[in-house]
């Protein structure tokens, strides 16, 4: 079984300013933010190019009843494409990999709205085979995006207003 989340985002700033955010490891330090739903992230190799892994650990209130390895993931940067905006990471170790799926990947894409607008589109693409299909699929969730893209705006929008630009 293939499936897909997707959640959008309008932000009143520049393209490029959201871009810089999300194609450094600078968005680490956004994500340390969601003390409910993440522990701690440790980068574990790269400089936040493709190739760089990044170790998540969940809060224990994320990890299902007897599920131990549903406690981190490791995600691995497979994409960082600057001309379109697009950056995909996939779960490479860990998470839902150890509950059947065979994919789980995070895609963040950003699509310029004019001068000063864009919008910022998540996804969540995974893939399970069919027999686990009925008891695993309710376990991805757009929680983790709907909090990031709202932390991600409001810390934007407060740079934006400030003048301040992302370096």
């Amino acid at each position: 079984m293939l499936g897909e989340l997707l959640y959008e985002i309008g932000v009143e700033v520049p393209a490029s300013q959201a871009w810089d955010l999300f194609c450094s490891l600078r968005i680490v330090e956004l994500l340390l933010n969601l003390k409910h739903l993440i522990h701690s992230i440790e980068l574990v190799h790269g400089d936040g190019g493709v190739g760089t892994i990044l170790k998540l650990t969940f809060q224990d209130a994320r990890v299902p009843a007897g599920s131990k390895s549903m406690s981190y993931s490791l995600e691995k940067i497979t994409k960082l494409d600057h001309d379109n905006r697009v950056k995909e990471l996939d779960v490479v170790e860990g998470g839902l990999l150890d509950m059947g799926f065979t994919l789980y990947r995070y895609r963040i894409q950003v699509f310029e709205k004019g001068a000063a607008a864009c919008t910022i589109k998540f996804t969540i693409e995974y893939e399970l085979p069919d027999e686990l299909a009925a008891t695993n699929a309710s376990l991805v969730s757009n929680e983790i995006l709907v909090a990031l893209s709202d932390l991600v705006k409001d810390h934007l929008l407060s740079l934006h207003a400030g003048g301040a630009t992302i370096n």
